[in-house]
């Protein structure tokens, strides 16, 4: 078994028990590997050892790692870095998922450039729940506005919401921010809205949020080591 293998299952053993914790189906959390900053052959052998669903900050990459694995017929990319206006096309015409859309201006150019041929574009809102002034997303009042504007665009589907925390050892701080995001989440659907995804959850606190309902955890250092 590689490197990358033990990696994976041990991420794969760790969202097991904290759904099994948390009282959840085994099958209610996706894994999203980050791969940013690691080669296309890393992205490679993690896909060789089952994951398929793969997770880009930068659009730079996103672009060249696709490029070079288009022999991988399964394989999922989703953009979760910051989104600016005139670098949409290019993730509107690769990725599957773009986790990070905080402002309607980014969600209209992603559906004006989203070629017909590749089907509906997975969308999440990103909500800064921490309320710290250097992360990206919007306000979580200005949240129910936007999603329901996204909603209405062609060729985009919203799926949910995305978050991510202020960094602390603090369970008890982090699960309050998750929890927030799952009630943002709960309201939306109250009115009208069929969300289902919370994206939430990295390599130190992905029990935390699997406990507060993620239903995608983003990891990175956990599965390919640390970062350069």
């Amino acid at each position: 078994m590689s490197e990358i293998d033990k990696a994976r299952q041990s991420v794969l053993s760790r969202i097991a028990k904290a759904l099994q914790s948390a009282g959840r189906s085994s099958n209610t959390c996706r894994l999203l590997a980050v791969s940013k900053t690691f080669p296309a052959d890393a992205v490679r052998s993690c896909y060789a050892s089952g994951q398929r669903a793969f997770g880009e900050n930068y659009v730079q990459e996103l672009i060249e790692k696709a490029a070079q694995l288009t022999d991988l017929p399964l394989i999922e990319w989703h953009f979760i870095g910051p989104l600016q206006s005139n670098k949409t096309r290019l993730v509107a015409e690769v990725a599957h998922w773009v986790h990070g859309v905080d402002r309607l201006k980014i969600a209209q150019r992603l559906s004006e450039q989203r070629p017909d041929a590749l089907g509906l574009l997975n969308i999440c809102v990103q909500v800064n729940v921490s309320g710290e002034a250097s992360k990206s997303g919007c306000q979580p009042h200005e949240a129910i506005e936007l999603a329901h504007a996204i909603a209405g665009l062609p060729r985009l589907s919203l799926r949910g919401l995305m978050c991510i925390p202020e960094p602390s050892q603090d369970s008890a701080l982090l699960a309050s921010q998750f929890a927030s995001l799952r009630s943002l989440l709960a309201q939306l659907n109250q009115q009208g809205l069929v969300l289902d995804t919370l994206s939430m959850g990295m390599s130190a606190d992905l029990e935390v949020a699997i406990a507060e309902g993620a239903s995608i955890v983003r990891v990175g250092t956990a599965l390919f080591g640390a970062r350069h």
